[in-house]
C-alpha cells in the first residue's frame, strides 16, 4: 500500500536531516575535529546515530590521502564490504577496524587525519536535467574558494550560458585541435550528438598551486577521469524522484520531444551507475546540494555570498 502523503513528507524530511547529519560527521573528520575511531565507537554505542548510518567507505574517503584505491585495499584487508555501514559491523570486523586505525594513528600521528584543504580533483556527475549546471553555477557564485573547471563542447549555448564561464563553446574543427594536442583529460560524445571534453592544463596548474578543482561532467567523462586520476573524488548528483527529473527536463524547453525521450532513456541507464561513485548528493534544493558538495570537497560548506 502507498503510504499517506503526510507520512511520505515526514519520511522525506527525516531522510534529509539524517543525510545532513552524516555529512556533518564527515566534515568533522575531514577537518581533523574528530578521529575515525571516535566516530566508529560512537556508531557502535548508538546504532540509531548519524555515525552508525555512515558507510565505512564514505567515512574513510573523507580522510586526507585516502583515495578510492587505498580505501578499497583497506576494506579488503579488513574484510568489510564497501556497502557496509559502521553500525552494521560485526564483532570481529569492529576488532579488526580498531586494531588497524590504532596502529595507523600510532605510526602516522594525528596529521594523517587532518585534511588542511589538500588540493583534490572532484567530479560532479549525474543524469541529464538533474541540475548539475545549476549546482555548479551556485557554487561558482557563492563559494569563491572553489575553482570550477570549464569544459569544451561542440553544442550551442543554452539561454543564459556564457562562453568561457559555463563552457568553452567550440566548433568540431576546434575540438579536433584540442583533442589532437593530447591536452584533454577526457572526451566524450554525449546523447549521440555533441562532443564534450576537459582541458587538462588548467586543472594541473590549479592542483599544483594548491587549489581543489570541481569538474562538472557526464557519466562517460567521470569514468574516464577515474581511470586517469584514480584519487579523484566522484560525486553523483541525484534527483529527489524520477518524476521530478522528468519535470525538470520537459520544463526547460530546450529539447524537442524526440530529444527529451532519448535523454530520459539515457537517464535511466545513468542512474544505475550511481554505485560507481564515492558519494551521492540529492538535488532537492540547489543551495543545499551545493553546500553538501562543497563540504565533501573539504571546505566548510558555509555560503560565502
Amino acid at each position: 500500500m502507498k503510504p499517506p502523503e503526510v507520512d511520505r513528507l515526514a519520511a522525506s524530511k527525516a531522510a534529509v536531516a539524517a543525510r545532513r547529519a552524516r555529512a556533518e560527521v564527515k566534515t568533522q573528520v575531514a577537518n581533523g575535529l574528530r578521529s575515525i575511531l571516535d566516530v566508529a565507537r560512537a556508531a557502535w554505542i548508538d546504532r540509531s546515530s548519524a555515525e552508525a548510518g555512515l558507510r565505512v567507505r564514505e567515512l574513510l574517503l573523507s580522510l586526507p590521502k585516502f583515495g578510492p584505491v587505498k580505501v578499497e585495499r583497506i576494506l579488503a584487508s579488513l574484510e568489510i564490504s564497501k556497502s557496509r555501514k559502521l553500525g552494521g559491523l560485526g564483532v570481529r570486523q569492529r576488532a579488526r577496524f580498531e586494531r588497524w586505525f590504532e596502529a595507523e594513528e600510532a605510526e602516522s600521528g594525528s596529521e594523517t587525519f587532518v585534511r588542511a584543504h589538500e588540493p583534490k580533483l572532484v567530479v560532479l556527475a549525474g543524469p541529464t536535467a538533474v541540475g548539475k549546471g545549476a549546482v555548479s553555477d551556485y557554487i561558482r557564485a557563492n563559494y569563491p574558494e572553489v575553482l570550477i573547471s570549464v569544459s569544451a563542447t561542440t553544442r550551442s549555448p543554452r539561454p543564459g550560458e556564457v562562453d568561457g564561464v559555463n563552457y568553452r563553446f567550440v566548433s568540431d574543427e576546434e575540438f579536433d585541435e584540442l583533442e589532437s594536442s593530447g591536452e584533454m583529460l577526457e572526451t566524450a560524445i554525449v546523447h549521440n550528438a555533441y562532443r564534450y571534453g576537459t582541458p587538462a592544463a588548467p586543472i594541473r596548474e590549479a592542483l599544483e598551486s594548491g587549489r581543489s578543482v570541481l569538474l562538472e561532467i557526464d557519466l562517460q567523462g567521470a569514468r574516464a577521469v577515474r581511470k586517469a586520476v584514480p584519487d579523484a573524488l566522484l560525486i553523483f548528483l541525484l534527483p529527489p524522484s524520477w518524476e521530478e527529473l522528468v519535470r525538470r527536463l520537459t520544463g526547460r524547453g530546450t529539447e524537442s520531444a524526440a530529444e527529451q525521450a532519448r535523454r530520459l532513456a539515457t537517464a535511466k541507464i545513468e542512474l544505475e551507475a550511481q554505485d560507481e561513485f564515492d558519494f551521492r548528493v540529492v538535488n532537492s534544493d540547489v543551495a543545499q546540494a551545493a553546500a553538501e558538495v562543497v563540504e565533501l570537497m573539504g571546505f566548510s560548506g558555509k555560503n560565502q555570498g
